[in-house]
């Protein structure tokens, strides 16, 4: 190959890279503030990730131990974040960026390796349109604008994914080790990125690669499940934090079975196999087998949400740009055909048609509740001396973020704080005492759950809910996205400012 050539292959690689890296970079970018909302789980990383290392470590004893490492990557990094850009002067707003940066890197990087994968199995087009396949999918956008670890999971499943390729069409040790440590960056980070390994066997064996390869694989498969084995042990213990999923969300469900059902219809489409795992063989256990082994699994303990496999969208995006750079550039097709062009506009109008819902997803309306509403509307209606219940209790993790709107009132029910008790949300006391605590003030903000929401059946719920019912009435109501703030008063303390009366 002339210089000339090699420096044309390398341009239209580059291209290959650049566009969906930066489509998708573009899309992370765009609306990831979320008008300063922040939701739960984002919460639980912002607190966890500004505690100290040696308040953290006791911490995940206790609860979220499979979540550490993402925590201690995150506190990290907010330490680079405060001191060399620090936090914007309206708060919050630059607490959710800070948060989101490196959901939308990873997912950025997740694009780049998407690319690539494609080209490598199917040709330059194919890669291409596989890369910007992957940035306009919607449950894309979503993680990669979420302070927690699922972009990350996702761009090292992609990237080991690749090495596997090229170390299939040319065995090399140091190919073998990045492969290895890649697959257990991902496992400890989230466990379920273990479910990607059956994936690469099934792609190993369908593309009947020679034995000293699958065995190599196996070799580093093993080493993968043994590096993650002490932390999946000991993350058996923490189990009840997952007791709240119940059977799987219809709308996750929805969306994977119409990726499934395009995936498979696109994987109809003849494509020329460029390497020893072809395009089919690594795409379609992509697409499905994380899913379905999940499902399967949560009929012995539920355990399916989307996201702990959302993953298996890169398999739906490898297949889509194949097929669609056979459609849009079909063999024997000369020049600008009428065909053609009518197949572009098509294309060109799924993201459009899909525009509706990516607004949505940048809205505070896009996630079950919005801490920074929640806790401006405490702050609304509380008065220096007024007590303050979380109901339930878990959701004490609202204050997070944003603890100085609670200043001045007095949480009746904790004991300790999740800081001194090395929770997430703090213990709390006996219903007993919580009863009498509440009889001693004349008004209780409560940040509770929703209409519709079950409620918690232990005795400081029960000793929340009757003691308001008896001894209380309702002053004023707020409806929050996803929380409602109500404003309990003794006889007479209704009349107040903060009343709304």
């Amino acid at each position: 190959m002339s210089a000339a050539a090699a420096r044309g292959a390398r341009a239209a690689q580059g291209v290959v890279v650049l566009l969906p890296s930066g489509l998708m970079l573009l899309l992370g970018a765009w609306g990831i503030r979320r008008q300063g909302a922040i939701w739960r789980d984002e919460a639980v990383t912002y607190d966890m990730a500004h505690r100290s290392l040696a308040d953290l470590w006791p911490t995940l004893q206790h609860v979220d131990v499979v979540h550490g490492l993402y925590y201690v990557l995150m506190h990290f990094w907010f330490r680079v974040y405060d001191v060399t850009l620090g936090v914007t002067p309206d708060g919050a707003f630059g607490e959710a960026v800070a948060l989101r940066l490196p959901s939308v890197a990873a997912m950025t990087a997740a694009a780049a390796g998407v690319a690539l994968l494609g080209e490598r199995l199917a040709g330059r087009r194919a890669g291409l349109l596989a890369g910007c396949t992957f940035a306009l999918i919607p449950v894309v956008q979503q993680y990669a604008q979420e302070g927690r670890s699922y972009a990350t999971v996702c761009a090292l499943v992609v990237w080991a994914s690749y090495l596997l390729v090229l170390t299939a069409a040319r065995p090399r040790r140091r190919l073998w080790f990045g492969y290895t440590a890649l697959m257990l960056f991902a496992c400890l980070l989230h466990e379920f990125a273990s479910l990607a390994l059956p994936v690469h066997g099934a792609a190993a064996i369908l593309a009947r690669l020679p034995r000293r390869v699958l065995r190599a694989w196996l070799c580093a498969a093993g080493t993968v499940l043994a590096g993650l084995a002490p932390l999946a042990v000991f993350s058996i213990r923490q189990s009840e934090q997952i007791s709240w999923l119940m059977w799987p969300d219809p709308v996750q469900l929805l969306t994977f079975a119409v990726l499934a059902v395009l995936g498979l219809a696109c994987a109809r489409v003849r494509v020329r196999s460029r390497g020893p795992i072809g395009l089919r063989a690594l795409g379609i256990p992509l697409l499905l087998l994380p899913t379905l082994l999940l499902l399967l699994l949560s009929h012995v303990e539920p355990a399916y949400v989307d996201r702990y496999v959302l993953y298996y969208v890169v398999g739906f995006a490898l297949l889509a740009g194949a097929a669609l750079a056979r459609l849009l550039w079909p063999a024997g097709e000369p020049g600008q055909t009428r065909g053609r062009r009518l197949r572009m506009m098509a294309v060109a109008a799924v993201p459009v048609a899909l525009l509706p819902v990516n607004v949505h997803l940048r809205s505070p309306d896009s996630r079950v509740d919005d801490v920074t509403a929640i806790a401006h509307a405490v702050h609304e209606v509380a008065e220096p001396g007024d007590g303050l219940l979380f109901m339930p209790s878990r959701r004490r993790i609202w204050r997070a973020t944003l603890p100085d709107d609670f200043r001045g009132l007095r949480d009746l029910a904790q004991a300790e704080s999740p800081l001194a008790s090395h929770t997430l949300y703090g213990t709390e006391r006996s219903g007993e005492e919580i009863h009498d605590r509440m009889l001693a003030v004349r008004r209780i903000i409560v940040a509770g759950d929703p209409d519709g929401q079950p409620v918690d059946d232990n005795d400081q719920e029960i000793a929340k809910r009757s003691t308001l019912h008896t001894a209380f009435e309702v002053c004023r109501t707020l409806q929050v996205r996803g929380a409602r703030i109500t404003v309990y008063g003794r006889a007479g303390a209704c009349e107040g400012p903060g009343s709304g009366r």
